[in-house]
């Protein structure tokens, strides 16, 4: 059986091609790695049918190599100049949902900490108010249960590992972070329902994970409304509104946290 390529196509036309990638795949290489499995040219060669990548598509944006969820590559240097600038411009609308340790006792809330790359060995992000480039992210509660929480996250700019550092410094750190868990780094445990379901009864030997991977999605890209293709027109075309469904590890774990809430 073949194996399946590690993303689905959202969206596509002359311009932007729009993919739902999966956890574990870096969107334009590893800087540290250069055997590093790529989304660029995984999406290329699959296009093309060409495995060593074909032609390759122009990175707009990025997001964490083990956060899922949209990602969106220009086909042209134009198309690629509109959106740069479109996300540098704070124009572009993000949406992402998260899976946190904790209950906050708030409904929505803001994080403007400042952030700046700490340039150590695990290539962290921390919070600097002298030397750090302003930052802000908005959380809104979504449900609880037992101690873990689902959050809604938008964030206005798009610092490396805001999300992550924004919640770990409220006290909310994402689920299985290895760099900014509430355990040691590399020492964060899975999501398991026993670990929030009463009277759980299952065999703790067999009990498989709910999650095991960063509880963290790219759920929805709102692009500004702008011709593309940068020619002029009498008549703007709309936004358009991008959506990647939750992966099942993710879905499965809410299912169960709204069944016990």
């Amino acid at each position: 059986m073949k194996n399946q390529p590690p993303f689905t196509i959202i969206y596509e036309d002359e311009q932007i091609i729009a993919v739902n990638k999966a956890s574990g795949v870096s969107v334009g290489g590893d800087r540290w790695d250069d055997s590093a499995e790529r989304l660029d040219w995984l999406i290329a060669g699959h296009i093309t049918g060409n495995n060593s990548g074909g032609s390759r598509l122009l990175t707009v944006h990025r997001i964490d190599r083990d956060t899922s969820g949209l990602v969106v590559f220009a086909k042209d240097q134009e198309t690629h100049r509109l959106l740069s600038l479109a996300f540098e411009g704070r124009q572009v609308e993000k949406r992402y949902i998260a899976i946190v340790h904790g209950r906050p006792h708030w409904n929505e809330t803001s994080c403007d900490l400042p952030l700046v790359p700490n340039g150590n060995k695990l290539h962290m992000t921390i919070i600097d108010k002298y030397r750090g480039k302003k930052s802000l992210t908005h959380f809104r509660l979504l449900n609880s249960a037992g101690n873990y929480s689902v959050l809604e996250v938008r964030p206005e700019t798009g610092r490396t590992h805001q999300i992550r550092v924004h919640a770990a410094s409220m006290g909310f750190p994402v689920v299985c972070d290895t760099l900014y868990g509430k355990d040691k780094p590399r020492l964060e445990k899975p999501v398991l329902l026993s670990s929030f379901k009463r009277n759980w009864r299952g065999d703790p030997l067999e009990e498989k994970p709910l999650l095991a991977r960063l509880g963290l999605h790219a759920a929805e890209l709102v692009l500004p409304v702008q011709d593309r293709s940068g020619n002029a027109v009498d008549k703007a075309p709309a936004a358009l509104s991008l959506n990647a469904p939750l992966p099942r590890d993710m879905a499965a774990l809410i299912k169960q946290m709204e069944k016990i809430a």
